[in-house]
């Protein structure tokens, strides 16, 4: 498998969003190259979905993502209607960028060592691998590689953090009432007393 600072290997591959995708389309973006096994299994529908739902972070953060499968352009347009999908999906059949990256190699599955799709992320700017991410765990790698990119999460956080003030304020509104009731309590209370008084006379 590449490391970093090695060169990125160059590729053009057919795209189901249509016509193909080469690696010098990508120019200045940090491109976010992810392979994966299979279209329309539990952990790729999962690991799209939320490169999917990061894509205007990854955007923000000048990177770009695309992913990598063996699987024909009809596969992939499948998968995308179906799981609802909004990153291009290429198309290698001949496994020869997933050699040339190294995303295809031997590795264990149900206890037998087999030959295979080795799940993994590549992020290229300016022809080379600035990172790796080898062995990727579908649940939250799509956020791992926003942070790597340098994807800020303090805005949603600050905004958080404002729309909290309110409440903040609330228990002080409700208090001040309490007061004003209380003090127009011991008012009346005050007012009463007089008239006690002259019935008793």
């Amino acid at each position: 498998m590449l490391k970093e600072g090695d060169k990125a290997p160059t590729f053009n591959l057919d795209s189901d969003e249509g016509g193909k995708l080469s690696l010098r389309d990508f120019g200045d973006k940090t491109l976010v190259l992810y392979f994966y096994p299979r279209d329309n299994t539990p952990g790729c529908t999962r690991q799209a979905q939320a490169f999917t739902a990061a894509r205007r972070a990854i955007e923000g953060a000048g990177g770009a993502v695309v992913g990598v499968s063996r699987d024909s352009l009809k596969s992939h347009q499948s998968f995308r209607q179906k799981c609802g999908l909004g990153i291009p999906l290429l198309s290698d059949p001949d496994l020869a960028v997933h050699k040339a990256y190294g995303a295809w190699g031997e590795k264990t599955m149900y206890g037998k060592k087999v030959e295979g799709v080795l799940r993994s992320t590549f992020l290229v700017k300016g022809g080379k691998i600035v990172r790796v991410f080898p062995n990727v765990k579908v649940d939250g790698h799509a956020e791992a590689v926003l942070a790597a990119l340098g994807g800020a999460t303090a805005e949603p956080k600050a905004a958080a953090k404002k729309k909290a003030a309110p409440a903040k304020k609330a228990p002080a509104k409700k208090a001040t009432s309490a007061s004003a009731v209380k003090s127009a309590t011991k008012k009346a209370t005050a007012k009463k007393a007089p008239k006690k008084g002259a019935t008793k006379r």
